[in-house]
């Protein structure tokens, strides 16, 4: 029980490492084209950062999810790779078909993968909506002025 406890916080702390890396990034990339993004017109520029900040979503997501399946396949939880990578997606959106279930000796770590799942949507939604409303004050303050 306390290996899986420690195996599964590993990879949730490698699962957010790789998010932040993906967040940092972003930010990087904002701050650097802010002058651009906030001069009129502002619509299709709020469409890009809504694009872009989903896609990055997406992507860091996919990496979490790749993460854990490849963990899952390599410790020989389920018969095959695409048994673990279904599992993991159905597990980390809180899904929960039911159709593969974790074997009882492995259960605690899906339910990390679970929280790893609703740790890794929270803290994505919060930067896609922190990145839009960043812009967006931005645009405004140079609209007042």
């Amino acid at each position: 029980m306390l290996g899986q406890i420690a195996f599964g916080s590993a990879l949730m702390l490698s699962s957010i490492a790789m998010g932040s890396l993906f967040i940092w990034l972003l930010e990087w990339a904002y701050a650097r084209w802010e002058d651009w993004l906030v001069r009129a017109p502002h619509r299709p520029k709020l469409i890009l950062v809504v694009l872009v900040s989903s896609l990055s979503v997406l992507a860091m997501v996919t990496m979490s999810v790749w993460l854990w399946a490849l963990a899952f396949h390599l410790l020989g939880v389920f018969s095959g790779f695409e048994e673990a990578m279904y599992f993991t997606l159905v597990t980390f959106t809180t899904l929960g078909y039911g159709d593969v279930l974790m074997p009882l000796e492995w259960r605690i770590l899906g339910g990390l993968a679970a929280a790893n799942g609703l740790l890794s949507f929270g803290l994505t939604t919060a930067l896609m909506v922190e990145s839009l409303r960043h812009i967006r004050v931005r645009q405004i303050e140079l609209t007042k002025d």
